[in-house]
């Protein structure tokens, strides 16, 4: 998944992505062989020579200030993200050159994040660790995003769902989307920010190496180099048991540990009482004097 190098390969799909005509580089009409810009013209724009350039293109130099990054990523247009993201590139491939991957220790949830979750008992919410593995979630956010598994699954062994994997691996997560192409570039754009932070996360590019494998548009999305912080993003849902309705889903985070995503919706709107009525579905389904009364026994994914 690396290429030459992370930063050579992002800069190579920038430059790709940027027309003269977007920068303003005149091109007098000439036939371009190759789309966006040419080295030698994004070294100008960042005033930076096109050789050294080159060099930092192929990987032959890892040695680039801050100063210079931040140049690079004004030629590029990068935004916010972006650029902090192409700083965490050049760290990442310097400590790829020094060191090997590593498995990280087991994630788990904090006991503020765990109570936080207990409090947010009618709003749909799971917790997510780094790599979008469910570390927990409340039993509307099951309900909302995964209903189809098994409740207790992310505390069994090897069970444990992670929401990239069922974004482009799921059948029913991915019908949860109305506009599912979105979702997914979203899911893509994140873990690129999170592979250039923890490059050395082998757990992290085993997960990049499965969905790969069995997800030709992951591989697509990824080779794109898109990359987007998606803490807040709304998006259109067609749930099978509440129907149709648009939530916004932001995370919940105060440090590097894992966060908490949240669903809601916009007040006295249909998406609002979709969201309340799920809540009381599976209110009753769990609360005992319901289901004595109506014979209900229940049941999760999977079993009889």
């Amino acid at each position: 998944m690396t290429g030459k190098t992370q930063l050579g390969d992002f800069l190579q799909a920038r430059r790709s992505q940027l027309r003269p005509e977007d920068v303003g580089v005149p091109t007098y009409g000439e036939r371009r062989r190759v789309p966006g810009l040419r080295r030698e013209e994004l070294a100008l724009l960042a005033g930076v020579s096109a050789s050294y350039y080159t060099r930092l293109e192929q990987g032959q130099s890892l040695s680039a200030s801050s100063e210079v990054l931040d140049a690079i990523a004004g030629a590029l247009r990068l935004d916010d993200s972006e650029r902090r993201y192409l700083h965490d590139l050049v760290r990442a491939d310097r400590r790829r050159t020094r060191g090997r991957g590593r498995r990280p220790a087991p994630e788990r949830v904090p006991a503020a994040t765990a109570q936080l979750l207990d409090a947010l008992a009618d709003v749909p919410a799971i917790v997510l660790g780094l790599r979008g593995d469910v570390l927990a979630w409340n039993r509307p956010g099951h309900a909302l995003f995964a209903g189809h598994l098994d409740r207790d699954a992310p505390d069994l062994p090897g069970q444990r769902p992670n929401m990239a994997a069922l974004v482009f691996l799921d059948c029913h997560t991915r019908e949860l989307y109305a506009d599912w192409p979105s979702k997914a570039r979203a899911v893509v754009g994140n873990l690129r920010l999170v592979a250039a932070q923890h490059p050395q996360d082998t757990a992290l590019h085993a997960l990049l190496g499965e969905l790969s494998a069995k997800s030709a548009e992951f591989s697509s999305m990824w080779a794109d180099h898109r990359v987007k912080a998606c803490t807040v993003a709304t998006y259109g849902m067609r749930h099978p048991l509440v129907g149709p309705l648009t939530v916004v889903q932001q995370t919940l985070s105060h440090g590097p540990g894992p966060g908490i995503v949240v669903a809601t919706a916009e007040a006295d709107s249909p998406s609002r009482a979709a969201l309340t009525l799920l809540a009381r579905a599976v209110a009753q389904d769990t609360d005992p004097a319901v289901r004595a009364r109506t014979g209900h026994r229940g049941h999760r994914a999977g079993t009889a």
